[in-house]
């Protein structure tokens, strides 16, 4: 059965009203809720907020670094610290090394430009943040419902957002409903808040509904590959930020690699390559295994444990991609929006900071008896921040890298060390991530080692430590807008670059009836990265949210 079909034999949907609806559950949507009831509070007045999160609870699907700039968090709740918030291990040294594949070098920590540097900040998992977080919307009587993805956007008679749907529940593969169908439920607003993270499912559809990235530079995307890993006592250095760039990524590809020490003998380490890259044969997941052999970093992981792994997409375009970020009856805040800053390799502190922004905006005009128009005072608030000064002085710092490794190196630090930001040129893209991928017959392939086990691994055994899991009888969230397209266009040109970009083994080319090859999605794999919708290059794979609380359960990601 279609979405209408059912619609049609099973609603109508059951609505419920708010004065404000946040979509997701992380950073920039609980920062808004908290900031809305704040200030319901202060002024002796009422709002209704309710935030809705696809996953199992807040925090599960949070994949970050993190190293944290408190200072937005401060902005929020002041008595942070006193109020218990998991930020307890603070920096006490910044390395920054550049790796050739026997060699690195480190650069003294006198040359490194102060956005290069973390004093005053802390090593966090940013699951744990959102979990304490939504403890304190909570407490300040924020509605939260876990487990409940936003499926759609509603609109008005006049065109203006009025809300979100939730998705079905209990409708089998082959769509139809089963004995355990729930129809979705509507939220109406007068103000609905986007805060999906990066590629957002209904922040892109809003992007492209209003244009909001008219006469913006495309969005710039990575793909973060993460793992935790408990180490020998003896190895632990606790606040240390270790930095890495150069190999195993050749000099042309925009990426590089961390290596934080937390608390309690962890390290939280990742991998970070653009999806601007142009070889089809490239694989982010490999990248990473490989340089976790490097001798500077395998020092570190010997003799230790990984427990847990994850991967998700950033954004990287800056100020530069910022869509407009409001819209009749609606605003983007955090990475919805885009709003990480690529050169500090942070984006929880911009995150709340817009959606304090945003509840600013809302609060205002719901109090003063408006509703489902713009709020532009949000993006006004926005220019006059400390945030929109920080992301100009940064607007160049992704796409210095298409000049490749050195020459990106020394302009940055031209521009950050001696000009400190103030910089009187503006670099541009014009071309979105998928269309920087050549075809297979240009390029060389790469081989990649078999994992060993216990230092590299493969990617189901990865996926496993994910916790990841959904329901099986349920139709597939990775969908194609042209069944055909993988093997006629992706296969023959590219040599199958979703088998390759992809983290997780959601996609696999096997042999098919008749002779062949087709291709087969593993959907119940998915972690939710979004890397498919975004470095596709016929843009035919479409991410679309799963049934409720379904994806990976991080924990201390």
């Amino acid at each position: 059965m279609t979405h209408e079909e059912i619609l049609a034999q099973y609603g109508p949907r059951e609505a419920m009203e708010y004065d404000v609806v946040v979509v997701g559950g992380g950073p920039a949507g609980l920062a808004t809720a908290i900031r809305l009831k704040q200030l319901a509070a202060e002024r002796g007045t009422d709002v209704s907020v309710v935030v809705l999160e696809k996953g199992s609870e807040p925090g599960a699907h949070i994949l970050s670094g993190a190293v944290m700039d408190p200072r937005a968090l401060t902005e929020l709740i002041p008595d942070w610290k006193a109020k218990g918030a998991p930020l307890n291990q603070p920096v006490t040294d910044d390395a920054m090394v550049f790796l050739s594949e026997n060699g690195s070098f480190r650069v003294p920590n006198f040359a490194l430009p102060g956005i290069f540097q973390n004093h005053g900040n802390y090593i966090v998992s940013l699951g744990n943040v959102v979990r304490w977080l939504a403890q304190q919307a909570e407490g300040l009587g924020v509605e939260i419902f876990p487990g409940f993805p936003a499926a759609e956007v509603l609109y008005d008679e006049k065109g203006a957002v009025k809300g979100v749907a939730t998705g079905n529940m209990g409708v089998g593969k082959d769509g139809e409903p089963t004995g355990n169908f729930q129809l979705g439920m509507e939220l109406h607003g007068k103000y609905t808040v986007f805060a999906e993270g990066c590629r957002g499912h209904l922040g892109r559809h809003l992007i492209s509904k209003f244009k909001l990235d008219e006469g913006r530079d495309p969005q710039a995307y990575g793909i973060g590959v993460k793992e935790l890993w408990e180490i020998d006592p003896k190895k632990h250095e606790p606040g240390l930020v270790l930095h890495t760039a150069g190999w195993p990524l050749p000099t042309d590809t925009y990426g590089g690699a961390f290596l934080y020490h937390m608390e309690g003998n962890l390290v939280t380490l990742g991998f970070i390559t653009g999806l601007d890259y142009s070889n089809p044969y490239l694989s982010p997941f490999e990248e990473m295994q490989r340089w976790k052999t490097h001798r500077n970093i395998r020092w570190y992981l010997e003799g230790g444990k990984r427990v847990s792994y994850g991967a998700r997409a950033i954004t990287a375009g800056g100020i530069l991609s910022l869509p407009k970020q409001v819209f009749p009856g609606g605003a983007l805040v955090g990475d919805d929006a885009g709003y990480l800053n690529a050169a500090r390799i942070k984006g929880s502190h911009a995150a709340i900071k817009s959606g304090m922004l945003a509840a600013e905006a809302a609060y205002d005009a719901v109090t003063s008896g408006r509703q489902r128009d713009e709020l532009k005072a949000y993006p006004e608030a926005f220019e006059r921040s400390w945030l929109h000064d920080e992301l100009n002085r940064s607007r160049n710092f992704k796409a210095w890298f298409k000049k490749g490794l050195w020459p990106a190196t020394i302009m940055n630090g031209i521009e950050h060390k001696l000009l400190r930001g103030h910089v009187p040129w503006t670099l541009r893209r014009d071309r979105p991530d998928h269309a920087y991928l050549k075809p297979a017959s240009e390029c060389k392939p790469i081989a990649y080692a078999k994992p060993d086990g216990k230092l590299t691994f493969d990617r189901l055994s990865s996926v496993f430590i994910s916790n990841t899991n959904h329901a099986e009888d349920q139709p597939a969230h990775l969908t194609l807008k042209d069944a055909a397209i993988p093997t006629q266009v992706n296969l023959a040109k590219y040599a199958g670059p979703e088998q390759r970009y992809c983290p997780a083994g959601v996609y696999e080319f096997v042999p098919a009836e008749g002779g062949g090859e087709r291709l087969q999605i593993n959907a119940q794999n998915c972690v939710h990265c979004k890397t498919c919708d975004i470095k596709d290059p016929t843009q035919n794979i479409v991410w679309v949210t799963p049934e409720g609380g379904g994806g990976p359960n991080y924990v201390n990601m």
